[in-house]
């Protein structure tokens, strides 16, 4: 007699049985929290993490791993329901390219640990890793509940043994973090264990604790949205990018990736090329003002010597007298920065020289060239700035800089003053390139601050002390030419602004040269978010 599944089917000679069955549970699993759970959760404007996962992939190509873990209610030997565990895991494709990735699913405890199954993003870190692939982490996940002390039937102490392979993980391929709900606890750290992370506009945010959890502790009441939106936590520059949506959000993951390799020992991805290797833009002839006064946009500049359209800004909205992102030069990806002097004169403040540390890490960890437009009037001062440690600041990123290998080039576009103007430089035997505009000028300080400390006797001294003043001042103006500092070698090459695009194009081909040779693991520091 054959043998009796426990739905009833007989068994035969092949497993064609098991294999029904197991599509069977996939369909439970499918149901995420099930129809109403789904249907509040897009009512919120959300969509479910196999909808994210569906925007993310390359058409079909979505391998699921650990599909029907779950919790299975079972009537002798069948299985009549199963509740999926509430994270969803596997692999992509991504423009041809493979991508480990996890998202948690809000239709089932809100994401919470209490209805884990196992560790299944904690897995798919390991397995990005084992697999030198990039990871992207999908959060909309409450953390830990008190909840698990019932199920477990005692208290414990926190552990963070798991992030040990989060750290590491993050040495060797790019991570992602993608917020796109109400994220505390340890997901909301794991926000921030990356190489990006983006938020949604109006519908996410991300703290360390909910804002019952804060009314506990502070006797305070506050809405999630002004404990940790994007008013917060996109200011203050913990999440680098907002999207207006989901959609934009999987968008802009897609073309971070873009510009990466899959791991440090691969080469970052070239695209074929269809802009002029040559394009001389005759707006670059005045973009820079002569007014040393008056502030320009440097996108301007950005968008007449990059790649067309390929520039992608990294942080717009913290640290804005810095511009940071990636883009592609003659189809070779690039890490881009750029002094703002429409903030805070584009000098260098405490965020801003965070912002310019992520970028230089980045690029020194995956093998982009690193192309800088300086116009540095110098460490940014004051007592709010002196309150924040900028002082710190700056020796962290002049430290960062020093210890960088990453092919790198500058284009002096204006002024470069002080410890920060010196950071456009770098010493070493790594490639290093640099070209001046006509309207660069610089020195240790601006000769309108340095003039009444460097000449303070003779001023005071003057029958006429601002008379005197403004004197020593046009008598240092007048040798403050850059065609001065050429003829003594201080300024290599001064170019016509229009060369630029093709000077940098054959700069990143000596580059690429270089890179080749740096491929895999990076020497020194580790990557800190």
């Amino acid at each position: 007699m054959a043998d009796q599944l426990g739905n009833g089917e007989e068994r035969g000679s092949d497993w064609q049985p098991e294999i029904a069955e197991l599509k069977r549970q996939q369909t439970f699993a499918e149901a995420l929290g099930g129809q109403d759970s789904v249907a509040f959760h897009h009512s919120r404007g959300r969509l479910t993490v196999r909808e994210r996962i569906d925007l993310l992939q390359d058409a079909d190509s979505f391998h699921e791993i650990g599909a029907i873990a779950g919790t299975a209610e079972w009537d002798g030997d069948r299985v009549v329901s199963l509740k999926p565990a509430n994270s969803v895991t596997g692999t992509v494709l991504i423009d041809g390219r493979k991508v480990a990735v996890s998202g948690g699913d809000f239709t089932i405890r809100g994401g919470s640990a209490d209805a884990a199954i196992g560790n299944k993003s904690g897995f798919a870190e390991a397995f990005a890793l084992r697999a030198r692939i990039p990871y992207i982490r999908l959060l909309d996940a409450t953390g830990g509940s008190v909840k698990t002390f019932e199920q477990i039937g005692r208290t414990y102490l926190p552990g963070n043994a798991g992030t040990n392979v989060s750290a590491e993980l993050m040495q060797y391929v790019p991570v992602v973090s993608a917020v796109l709900g109400s994220v505390a606890g340890l997901p909301a750290v794991q926000a921030c264990m990356c190489h990006f992370n983006v938020m949604v506009k109006n519908t996410s945010q991300v703290f360390v604790a909910g804002p019952k959890v804060v009314e506990q502790a502070t006797g305070s009441e506050i809405s999630k949205e002004d404990l940790g939106d994007e008013r917060i936590q996109v200011k203050n520059g913990v999440i680098m990018n907002l999207a207006k949506d989901e959609p934009d959000a999987i968008q802009q993951i897609r073309r971070f990736l873009s510009y990466l390799p899959a791991n440090v020992w691969e080469e970052p991805p070239v695209r074929d090329c269809h802009d002029d290797m040559q394009r001389k833009e005759e707006s670059l002839l005045s973009v820079v003002p002569r007014n040393r006064r008056q502030i320009y946009d440097p996108h301007l500049i950005l968008s007449a010597v990059l790649d067309q359209d390929s520039f992608f800004e990294i942080g717009p909205h913290y640290g804005r007298a810095r511009i940071t992102g990636l883009a592609r030069v003659d189809g070779h990806p690039v890490g881009v920065m750029a002094n703002h002097p429409k903030f805070n004169g584009g000098s260098m403040d405490v965020a801003a020289g965070e912002k310019t540390i992520r970028l230089i890490e980045l690029c020194d960890m995956f093998h982009l060239p690193l192309v800088y437009f300086a116009d540095e009037p110098g460490f940014s001062v004051g007592v709010a700035q002196e309150k924040l440690g900028i002082v710190r600041a700056g020796a962290r990123i002049v430290t960062t800089m020093a210890r960088s290998t990453m092919p790198y080039v500058c284009f002096v576009v204006r002024q470069l003053y002080g410890v920060a103007g010196g950071l456009h430089q770098r010493g070493g035997d790594a490639l290093y390139r640099r070209y001046c505009w006509p309207s660069t000028h610089g020195g240790s300080m601006h000769i309108e601050g340095g003039t009444a400390i460097a000449y303070k006797r003779d001023i005071e001294a003057a029958e006429d002390p601002d008379a005197k003043r403004a004197e020593i001042e046009a008598r240092l103006q007048s040798i403050s030419s850059p065609f001065r500092n050429a003829h003594a070698f201080g300024i290599e090459e001064m170019i016509d602004p229009r060369d630029t695009r093709p000077l940098l194009v054959d700069f990143v081909h000596d580059a690429w040269r270089v890179v080749r040779s740096q491929l895999g693991e990076k020497a020194g520091p580790a990557y800190t978010p």
